[in-house]
């Protein structure tokens, strides 16, 4: 049993046991380019949230890791085959039950460890944040953790370089060879303000990518993916270890 994953706890342990704070991850199903899994997002949270958890548990965090939530926002791919859409609203809910656990049990602190670029938790904790003023909520994502082309040739952002390394690593009986994955290649938007990331619009997906991936994977391997692993987890066991002890009514310097 790892004392810090919830989903390998027993009562027999909890009964008495208090965590100071609750990381929920949270991915998403869908295809990721020819070669890689429709679960990648799932399994990318599970393993960063676990490893992150052990670490910065043996650094004393009193934390618990709850299972990861595996359907997220894909409001932009409806038309790609059994792509999960759960729309935001529906996202905000969950978030709303979790946290009237949490609170009522005690477990003041919270931390969404996000897993895929299409959901975006920061206006539901806004708002939940009202609801619940005594606790302390956090969202961050992991794969803006770290400086990617320190580890990494190819940019991209689904099912690129980054993304087939870290499953090679992981979970290589799950990745098809590299020769069978698409080139990633994307088109832009013709708007302006779209192209330069200061106007936003949702991509929709088979518009703007042949095979449902953004970014060249040719360069993956299992070491780039090891070493970029390692270190994603660092800095968010670090983050888990800030947030365990900081004071909620005095986070700012």
């Amino acid at each position: 049993m790892r004392p810090y994953l919830l989903k390998e706890s027993n009562w027999k342990t909890l009964k008495s046991h208090r965590f100071e704070l609750a990381v929920l991850p949270w991915g998403a199903t869908e295809a990721h380019n020819y070669h890689l899994p429709y679960g990648t997002d799932v399994y990318e949270a599970d393993e960063i949230g676990a490893e992150s958890g052990r670490k910065a548990w043996e650094k004393g965090a009193n934390v618990t890791i709850l299972p990861t939530v595996p359907f997220g926002v894909n409001t932009g791919q409806s038309d790609i085959y059994l792509d999960i859409n759960m729309n935001p609203s529906t996202q905000f809910m969950i978030i709303k039950d979790i946290l009237g656990v949490l609170n009522k049990q005690g477990v003041k602190k919270f931390l969404i460890l996000n897993s895929h670029g299409g959901n975006d938790f920061k206006t539901a904790l806004r708002e939940l944040g009202l609801e619940f003023p005594e606790m302390a909520l956090f969202t961050c994502n992991w794969f803006q953790a770290l400086d990617k082309s320190l580890f990494f040739e190819k940019d991209g952002d689904h099912a690129e370089e980054m993304e087939t390394s870290l499953i090679l690593h992981l979970f290589p009986d799950l990745v098809l060879p590299l020769s069978e994955a698409g080139d990633g290649a994307e088109k832009k938007s013709k708007i302006t303000g779209v192209r330069e990331k200061w106007a936003w619009a949702e991509r929709k997906w088979s518009q703007v990518t042949e095979d449902t991936g953004i970014g060249d994977p040719s360069k993956a391997s299992a070491v780039k993916g090891a070493k970029y692993f390692d270190a994603v987890t660092d800095k968010i066991s670090d983050l888990i270890c800030e947030i365990c002890e900081a004071d909620p009514k005095n986070l700012y310097r």
